[in-house]
């Protein structure tokens, strides 16, 4: 017995040795072999750009073109969104993992936003619908055109209601007798009227939401209107939504082309100069039918520094 004892053990310590070579060593350096590669090194070290000798970025992760006041600066392409940390951030790689039920928000405390409290602060948590109207209907006031989507109000949060009343088998309200804006939440200035996107939906005048009635909200058949917006809005899906790692370098060339009169505009020069940069950055389908073509954002807005520099 105790031969056999033994014999285990040093067959044990025999596999915790090949294994340990293997994947402490062999499978680590034949890694470190590959990715020193000549045609393969820039992108194993992190596709670092520089310019005179400084590194500013990776050609391979996202970053925003912002000015201190968190605004988009008007001469930069602009990136996609991030649901990174707080943006980019390589330490917090990830997507927001809100879906298609992710329509109603989580409202801000009235009381914390009256002493001051920012609404992230004061517990204002937005869904993923009304991330994208917010997102959309900015990115259309800075590029100049129509940021309106389906099922998004005017003010740009989700248009989605709560219709309280009897319900039939199917679970159809039959007679609502409440109808509540559940992402448009009532003004805490009582002189301040209330205001919805819709003024009634189906007979009933449509409310606003009041801050601790989402238990009554609930009860109701949750209803997302559609609206007139246009089924192909005129800001594209990548400007309005992040990407799975949250940290994509790349835009669409649908999005680029949207934001070409902005830049060309900030930068005094003519548009179709700008649309030539553009096509310089823009690889096509991996493999020649993979995916959709893409403008990488930073080594376009490099080359357009370079080429047409802010007066300063």
């Amino acid at each position: 017995m105790r031969r056999a004892w033994l014999r285990q053990h040093v067959a044990a310590l025999r596999a915790l040795l090949v294994l340990t070579v293997i994947t402490g060593v062999v499978y680590p350096v034949a890694v470190w072999g590959v990715a020193a590669v000549p045609w393969l090194r820039d992108r194993a070290d992190g596709a670092i750009v520089t310019v005179d000798g400084t590194p500013v970025g990776s050609g391979r992760i996202g970053q925003s073109f912002t000015g201190s006041d968190g605004n988009p600066l008007r001469r930069y392409f602009q990136s996609r969104p991030s649901a990174a940390g707080t943006g980019f951030d390589t330490l917090a790689s990830g997507a927001s993992n809100l879906g298609p039920e992710s329509i109603r928000d989580t409202p801000a405390d009235p009381d914390l936003l009256a002493r001051g409290a920012t609404p992230t602060d004061a517990g204002f948590v937005p869904s993923l619908l009304t991330a994208v109207c917010t997102r959309s209907r900015g990115v259309g006031q800075l590029e100049g055109v129509d940021g309106s989507r389906p099922f998004c109000t005017a003010g740009g949060v989700g248009a989605v209601l709560s219709v309280i009343g009897p319900r039939d088998a199917d679970g159809n309200v039959t007679r609502p007798e409440r109808v509540v804006s559940v992402n448009e939440p009532c003004s805490t200035d009582p002189a301040v009227p209330a205001r919805t996107f819709l003024d009634s939906y189906e007979g009933a005048p449509v409310e606003c939401a009041r801050f601790g009635d989402r238990e009554t909200y609930d009860a109701g058949r949750i209803v997302p209107v559609r609206g007139g917006a246009p089924a192909r809005p005129a800001v594209p899906a990548d400007a309005v939504t992040a990407s799975g790692s949250g940290l994509d370098p790349d835009i669409s060339t649908e999005y680029a082309e949207l934001q070409v009169p902005r830049v060309a505009a900030a930068r005094g020069v003519g548009a179709d100069l700008i649309r030539a940069a553009v096509d310089a950055h823009t690889d096509g389908r991996g493999l020649g039918f993979l995916g959709e073509p893409t403008v990488n954002v930073l080594n376009l807005n490099l080359d357009l520094d370079r080429r047409f520099p802010m007066p300063r």
